[in-house]
């Protein structure tokens, strides 16, 4: 079925994974605890309420196709209903709270990278207004997309830290909306684990775009700035190398493998979908690195590609997406050349087949 035509349900998908926050929620210090316990509860509740909402799919409103974005900030005041107070509208100067004017800039940046890299008019390809809630709930730890906007947490100010300081953060729970509009990935198992590597592949170009850097250049770490000073780590997760992102008595082990031989079996997140994507998402970084350059024009133009050809499948796997994605190579950049070579390679490395 053409993935256009496709009803959307849209998921609810936060940047820090629940087995993450189930760790702190055992934690010795009873804040700490409480408050990892308040935010998985606050998770909970509005997954349900997602899941409610949206048994019909949604209908995107009609907006006109603009090569400019149409952004609005609301501030949630520490409260939880959404959107907000509106603070902030598109083409407003700059205001006193910089978590608003992060926010704003973080959905512009996103906006630019899908326009000027891939030619996409916002979320949706047909100028999907792009609105933002910040200062979400009390000690909040996560930020999120709900299926029509994005919303941040200002963290604890212990473990995690306002939630728009990393621009990647911001690409990656945007890119859901990408996704919920093009192959509609399932959040579960390895449909659900490309879903978040999709997010972490987009959210780490669209800071790569930003900050004008090569392949070699970037960092490959998704949420860096985002972990509390006295926390043991760098970052949520690392493309480069799955599984050292953070390494720290609250948080624990970052559990990320980078191949198939470490493949993580779990019912819990969805199937290892937080868990399971740093295999794809190492394959990305594999595939960006050994081509050079800017890794959106050539590794992220196959991803692209890949997405939103209208071959892959909702329930996807690994193996689908790997063969697709060299496909794509093919269709784009011919046989035999550089950037089959770099995807045949990439995705061999992380132990998953290309034929078949």
């Amino acid at each position: 079925m053409d993935a256009s035509l496709t009803p959307r349900h849209p998921v609810f998908c936060t940047v820090v994974p629940p087995h993450l926050l189930d760790r702190i929620a055992r934690s010795e210090d009873a804040r700490r605890a409480r408050t990892a316990l308040s935010t998985l509860e606050r998770d909970s509740l509005l997954r349900t309420r997602r899941r409610v909402t949206t048994v019909q799919g949604i209908t995107a409103l009609a907006a006109p196709v603009s090569d400019d974005p149409n952004r609005t900030v609301y501030d949630a005041q520490h409260r939880t209903r959404l959107p907000g107070a509106k603070v902030r509208a598109e083409g407003d100067p700059a205001g006193q709270d910089a978590t608003v004017n992060r926010a704003y800039a973080g959905l512009g940046a996103t906006f630019e990278l899908f326009l000027k890299g891939f030619g996409r008019h916002s979320i949706d390809d047909s100028g999907l207004a792009l609105d933002a809630t910040v200062h979400y709930g009390e000690d909040y730890n996560n930020a999120f997309w709900d299926g029509r906007q994005m919303v941040f947490g200002d963290g604890d100010g212990d473990l995690f830290l306002d939630f728009t300081v990393s621009l990647d953060v911001i690409g990656h729970e945007l890119t859901h909306g990408v996704t919920q509009y093009t192959a509609n990935l399932e959040y579960y198992g390895q449909s659900g684990a490309l879903n978040e590597s999709m997010s972490d592949v987009f959210g780490s170009l669209i800071k790569q775009y930003s900050l004008e850097q090569t392949a070699e250049q970037a960092d490959w770490l998704i949420g860096a700035g985002l972990l509390g000073p006295e926390v043991s780590g760098v970052a949520l997760r690392s493309m480069k190398a799955p599984g050292t992102a953070y390494d720290d008595d609250e948080l624990g082990k970052d559990p990320q493998p980078a191949t198939m031989d470490d493949y993580v079996q779990t019912s819990r997140d969805n199937g290892g979908v937080h868990i399971n994507s740093g295999i794809p998402n190492h394959a990305f970084y594999l595939a960006a690195t050994e081509l050079g350059g800017k890794a959106w024009e050539r590794a992220g133009q196959i991803w692209y590609d890949t997405l939103t050809g209208g071959e892959l499948a909702a329930d996807a796997d690994f193996a689908d997406f790997a063969r697709l994605s060299v496909a794509a190579a093919v269709n784009r950049y011919g046989d035999g050349g550089a950037e089959h070579q770099a995807l045949q390679k990439a995705w061999t490395v992380v132990g998953v087949p290309t034929e078949g």
